[in-house]
């Protein structure tokens, strides 16, 4: 029988191997064209350009978030049982107080936000309060307080960085394409042939591994979400609460009024809905299916 602790160590290290396959992407992507062009300035530039833009990203991420959404500062009197179970969860995890907002919208959901657990954020929707029982409230805020505690909003920040130096790399080399150039062999026909073949499967690579970054920064997303319901069980003490708690967000069925590509991996649920992918799509889904959340939160002790 799996156990809090087991559950959590293996999306862990699932997770960490997910980085390292990303970066190993990264290092390829950029050894094939400093190799193709035989000069790594443009590499140099592009590797600026991206951290230097998810710097900028990463320090206002939060408000960006909150505003896409529609989100406003919660008032504590009209919403004392919230600040309550916030507080109690937070001292629990050993974590400050989140700033608290509230989305009008009748689609249950919530989100966190923030660069670090000193300026963090919690969100959710009035249509969550409302439908919410005490437990299943419990569940869903320290669903939101894990990832504030296990600093999911900086591995979400470091994946953006590879993502985008990814489609940065790759939009610089094929548009060169369209100028010629790239390397020159000079040392015979059988270097010159293989040189010719590792250009195909260069560009071929370069082609294919914007998607392949996204599919990866996508499983990174559904794997913090299982590890976030884990740790949210253990501050808990109560799986059944977190499971019963998407039970019904499922079941509501309809998207948010504001659902946005740009923040939907940020929510418990997808903002989209339950039946916004299908078939082949269900690759780009920025979460786990919901059965085998409950499943796994019902089959640990």
């Amino acid at each position: 029988m799996a156990t809090l602790y087991t559950e959590q160590s293996k999306n862990v290290r699932r997770t960490w191997f997910l980085m390292g396959l990303f970066l190993v992407v990264v290092v390829a992507l950029g050894w094939f064209i400093s190799y193709y062009y035989n000069d790594s300035w443009i590499l140099a530039i592009a590797i600026l350009f991206a951290v230097l833009m998810n710097i900028a990203s990463y320090w206002y991420s939060d408000k960006i978030a909150l505003s896409i959404s529609g989100a406003k500062p919660a008032d504590r009197e009209d919403n004392l049982e919230l600040f309550r179970v916030v507080e109690n969860l937070s001292i629990t995890a050993g974590l400050p107080m989140p700033k608290i907002y509230i989305i009008d919208d009748p689609a249950p959901n919530a989100f966190a936000t923030g660069r670090d657990k000193d300026h963090a954020a919690v969100a959710v929707t009035s249509g969550l309060l409302g439908m919410m029982d005490k437990n299943e409230l419990e569940g869903v805020i320290a669903h939101e307080l894990s990832h504030i505690g296990n600093r999911d909003i900086l591995l979400s920040t470091v994946v953006v960085v590879l993502v985008g130096f990814i489609a940065i790399l790759a939009n610089i080399f094929t548009r060169s394409l369209w100028f010629g150039g790239g390397r020159k062999q000079n040392d015979g026909e059988g270097n010159g042939q293989s040189g010719a073949i590792l250009a195909i499967v260069g560009i071929i690579f370069v082609i294919l591994s914007p998607i392949v970054a996204q599919l990866i920064q996508l499983a990174i997303s559904r794997k913090r979400e299982l590890l976030a319901d884990t740790d949210g069980a253990l501050l808990t003490r109560y799986p059944e609460g977190l499971a019963s708690a998407l039970l019904k967000i499922q079941a509501h069925g309809e998207p948010m009024k504001k659902a946005n590509n740009a923040t939907a991996h940020l929510f418990i649920a997808n903002p989209f809905g339950p039946h916004a992918f299908k078939g082949m799509a269900k690759l780009f889904m920025t979460h786990p299916p919901v059965e085998d959340r409950v499943k796994a939160l019902r089959g640990i002790e």
